[in-house]
């Protein structure tokens, strides 16, 4: 376990031996299967563990020119690169950072793709099976009017030119999600599956949660593959390689009470450093805590920007948190460190890596000059 004690406030931290459990999982999947794994920037671009990472994977995929970039200079390899949209100003830069690229519509890969193929890219399509099982619509690439991706109605034939399809419908889904989304793809577009290299079944793959059934997952690959031998299967799961891999360390500076609402008051932001929690919403695992029985005191954690709505609750502690308390936050690295802003000012968590042997390194540090740098 991290000694938390040994950490600046706030810091988000990763913890390597939690993350050699995932990369094992996953290195499991991909020995059984053939299928290609690749890691997804936009979950976690944390470059201090690229080098671990490329060794128990396929590659990453970028969603724009600098995270293209990050892969193409930090990763050691191009990327699989697809945006809702290119432009002119962005796509040479992509190019030269990419051997995949991913067009979201025809019109796009009308503009833009002769130049990729000339280059020697594969190039995609993006395409909207009509299925996902995300309920929660800001998440859902499938909801009516979506502008993600190609319906087949849309479609109608597809372009010379075109190698592989990819689709991206899951979000912490389980194998049956999966398995209902393949059954999509093959109602829908399964007319071109034996004419394309290489299918892209997107991420939202959480092969390392521990109720995740990574048989079932081998089984339905291995199965797909069966039915279609000449594809190249390719996952792009963001949150399975960090997955509850490290924390985010953050300190009671004071306590408020109001209306008999007792709110813990931090030195960290769930509106600038957490804000899938307002987003989604969800209510993170607080190391020590846990929800709160009838009857039992309740604390809502307040974060420390000036937006009113800047809080999450409740949860309840064996003894009530003081002025000087660490409260960690479990499962904070992916979607977390790629997400935050620094409205308002607020100091910037540090990042830190508890290493193997139980040392901790702290690999970056943020001041006044990464706030300044970002104005004009």
């Amino acid at each position: 376990m991290v000694d938390f004690q040994k950490v600046p406030s706030p810091c988000y931290v990763l913890d390597e031996q939690l993350l050699d459990a995932n990369l094992a999982k996953i290195d499991e999947v991909r020995r059984r299967t053939g299928a290609e794994i690749i890691v997804a920037l936009k979950a976690c671009a944390m470059w201090r563990i690229f080098p671990e990472l490329a060794r128990h994977s396929d590659g990453a995929t970028a969603s724009s020119a600098a995270e293209a970039r990050l892969v193409f200079e930090e990763y050691g390899r191009p990327a699989h690169t697809y945006a809702p949209v290119y432009t002119d100003r962005d796509f040479g830069e992509i190019m030269r950072c990419s051997d995949h690229i991913t067009f979201n519509s025809v019109a796009q890969y009308e503009r833009f793709g002769a130049r990729a193929r000339a280059q020697g890219i594969s190039c995609g399509l993006r395409i909207n099976p009509q299925y996902s099982p995300v309920e929660t619509d800001l998440y859902n690439p499938c909801v009516a009017g979506s502008r993600l991706g190609v319906t087949a109605a849309e479609l109608g034939e597809l372009p010379e030119g075109i190698e592989g399809l990819h689709f991206h419908v899951l979000c912490e889904s389980r194998p049956e999600h999966l398995r209902r989304a393949l059954e999509a793809v093959e109602t829908h577009f399964g007319r071109w599956l034996d004419r394309i290299a290489w299918l892209n079944m997107g991420g939202g793959h959480l092969m390392t949660h521990a109720e995740y059934d990574r048989e079932e997952l081998i089984d339905l690959l291995n199965g797909f593959r069966a039915r279609h031998p000449r594809l190249r299967l390719i996952l792009e799961p963001g949150s399975a390689f960090t997955w509850r891999t490290g924390y985010l360390v953050s300190t009671v500076e004071d306590v408020v009470v109001n209306c008999g609402v007792r709110t813990a008051m931090l030195d960290v932001s769930f509106a600038c450093h957490m804000p899938d929690c307002l987003e989604m919403p969800y209510k993170p695992a607080i190391v020590g805590a846990h929800d709160p029985a009838e009857g039992e005191p309740r604390w809502r954690m307040g974060g420390n920007s000036c937006l009113a709505g800047d809080f999450c609750g409740d949860w309840a502690f064996e003894r009530a948190p003081r002025p000087g308390d660490r409260i960690v936050f479990e499962d904070m690295i992916h979607y977390t460190m790629v997400k935050t802003t620094m409205f308002n000012g607020v100091s910037h968590p540090s990042i830190a890596v508890a290493h193997r042997d139980g040392s901790v390194e702290v690999v970056r540090e943020f001041g006044y000059e990464d706030y300044r740098n970002r104005m004009s």
